[in-house]
């Protein structure tokens, strides 16, 4: 029941998000994400509120469904941008979000020394500011338009569905490492639920340090395609290094190479997406990634988990390493580390 429970959300994002998408690029990028928050402190609201667990699973449903707005933030951020600057703003968005995971459990933990339901509560309070927030602040970025009449359908361009495919292919591996690295930790380190946490706030704070500042300086000096396929490369060495780790230091080298490899592979991803989508489909196709993404995080939970007890402690992280190395493989293939031309602002 709990592993369907996480399930849920991401199923529920694989199917709303493209949806979410297009109902940008036809209405407005700043109504949908309004509407996201909305949906967010309801989510929110109904999960803390729960008190069945029929409840529980619509409380995530809704959660899940409103979870598109990342989607069409990246494509409202891509409208007002300048192509050379597009790789910088990517990435402090990407730094933002990296910011909200290393203060989330933070403030979850704090909130629930009021009870297991007080951080939902919160957290729907906040996605309810935000909202307002949203409403006063917030300036439309779509252009007046709206894109050819069609109902939503795989993106047409062939380098769409190739980055969905790799985007799904590295979300899988690093959702396995995600999933099964406390008991891979408590197995082989001797991890508590306290130094675990640690280890995940090493890792979102070496994610806000990539993609907060250094990312947008590489993209300056080296095509985000190429950059893309070093980050897999990057990744890939550094679960297997975490998943043959014996000693601290080679955990810890093993560790830092996963975080800044990841770093540098999300808001590169983001960005070959906004070159390779025009502009009237651009929330659609940011959609559809997100949607790929999507489906990674639900199977890379449960195939991780049965490989842990199937073959041994190292197999997610040495395996998720050969899933990232293949996504490498087709990047090279599909030639998408090549330079591509970037769409106008």
């Amino acid at each position: 029941a709990v592993g369907w429970l996480f399930a849920t959300f991401s199923l529920a994002q694989l199917v709303f998000a493209p949806l979410l998408g297009r109902l940008s690029d036809r209405i407005g990028r700043k109504p949908v994400i309004i509407i996201s928050l909305v949906g967010t402190a309801v989510g929110s609201f109904v999960t803390g509120a729960a008190g069945a667990l029929w409840v529980l699973f619509l409380g995530r449903v809704i959660d899940g469904a409103s979870g598109g707005s990342l989607a069409v933030a990246q494509a409202a951020v891509a409208d007002i941008a300048e192509p050379a600057q597009r790789p910088k703003l990517v990435g402090m968005l990407g730094a933002a979000f990296g910011v909200g995971f290393v203060l989330g459990p933070a403030i979850g933990g704090l909130a629930a020394l009021g009870g297991p339901h007080v951080p939902f509560y919160v957290a729907a309070g906040l996605a309810a500011v935000n909202a307002v927030a949203a409403m006063i602040r917030l300036p439309e970025t779509k252009k007046a338009g709206r894109p050819a009449g069609r109902k939503f359908a795989v993106p047409s361009q062939p380098v769409l569905r190739h980055l969905a495919v790799v985007g799904f292919l590295a979300m899988f591996a690093f959702v396995a490492f995600e999933a099964t690295f406390s008991l891979f930790g408590s197995a082989r380190f001797d991890l508590t639920e306290g130094s675990t946490a640690v280890v995940f706030l090493f890792i979102g704070l070496v994610l806000v340090a990539i993609q907060g500042g250094g990312f947008g300086k590489l993209a300056e000096h080296v095509d985000v395609g190429r950059l893309y396929a070093a980050g897999l490369a990057v990744v890939a060495v550094g679960l297997v290094v975490v998943g043959v780790s014996t000693s601290w230091p080679m955990l810890v080298a093993g560790l830092l190479l996963v975080s800044v490899g990841q770093g540098v592979v999300s808001p590169s991803l983001t960005e070959l997406v906004n070159r390779s989508a025009g502009e009237e489909r651009r929330g659609e196709a940011m959609g559809f990634q997100q949607s790929a993404a999507a489906v990674g995080r639900v199977l890379g939970p449960p195939l991780a988990g049965s490989a842990f007890d199937r073959l041994g402690v190292w197999s997610p992280m040495v395996l998720g390493g050969g899933v990232t190395a293949l996504a490498l493989l087709l990047v090279v293939m599909w030639r998408i580390h090549r330079p591509m031309t970037a769409a106008p602002a």
